[in-house]
């Protein structure tokens, strides 16, 4: 069963999955702010499908720009996709798998949730909280032992998050290399699915970068702002907009960056 808010783009992901040989795919158009609708969707999976096995939760959206420059109610969408957006989720999910006895979640979390950048605090604020929700769910759940919940972190990752974020900044964003590929990621799902853990950090530089931003804090803050401007963001020029944070926009394939995944 698939979820996003835009039907256009599900249908796209549901003929993959079959050409990929998937027999049954269903696909719902649901926002993960809207409470009442995801407890619908969980209820009419099981009914569905008998179970609900494996749940995992990637929606977010970001937004560039200095904190005193966003607009408020575009901070807030943010944090509220990543924080509440995942209560929202683990509420029902959770319900079901303690009716089970059992049942994965897994998060799609981010570097941005262990270091912050400049004119990226609404999306490591939304991260840093969504992280700490997590860590909290695995606590509340060890009573059931076959009740997993985990977290998968990313780095700069081939999607297109970037270029659908809001802006302020006079320009979109691109991944920062090494830019992964979405099918690692998923290996990186697929593998704490099947060996639950609290935190995997998907992504070769990942510890380097969280220990510098821990052990060399001074060196970090001067560093980061100059590297994210030459190696996170592009070189083209648009108006400020709100980007995705509050509907879904068309994936525009020519404003997709030249780099190479791995």
């Amino acid at each position: 069963m698939l979820l996003a808010r835009s039907a256009s783009v599900l249908e796209q992901a549901a003929a993959d999955c079959r050409a990929a040989g998937a027999t049954d795919v269903v696909v719902e158009a649901c926002d993960v702010n809207d409470r009442a609708g995801l407890g619908d969707v969980v209820r009419r999976s099981v009914e569905r499908f008998g179970s609900l096995d494996l749940v995992v939760h990637a929606a977010t959206v970001m937004a560039y720009g200095d904190v005193e420059d966003l607009r408020a109610e575009v901070f807030e969408q943010v944090v509220d996709t990543a924080i509440h957006g995942t209560a929202n989720v683990a509420r029902p999910v959770l319900a079901q798998f303690r009716r089970q006895g059992r049942g994965d979640l897994v998060v799609v979390s981010s570097l941005l949730a262990s270091i912050t950048a400049p004119t990226m605090g609404a999306y490591a604020t939304a991260k840093w909280g969504q992280l700490g929700l997590v860590r909290t769910l695995q606590q509340e759940t060890r009573d059931v032992p076959a009740i997993h919940v985990s977290a998968v972190a990313p780095g700069g990752v081939n999607t297109p998050i970037y270029y659908q974020a809001a802006t302020v900044l006079g320009n979109t964003g691109h991944p920062p290399p090494p830019v992964y590929s979405p099918r690692r990621v998923a290996q990186a799902i697929l593998a704490v699915a099947e060996n639950p853990r609290r935190l995997k950090q998907s992504g070769i530089v990942n510890p380097l970068i969280i220990a510098g931003y821990r052990l060399l804090p001074p060196v970090f803050d001067a560093l980061v702002g100059p590297l994210l401007t030459v190696f996170g963001m592009s070189r083209d020029s648009v108006p400020a907009s709100d980007g995705n944070v509050f509907e879904p926009v068309p994936e525009n394939e020519a404003t997709k960056g030249p780099w190479r995944d791995i």
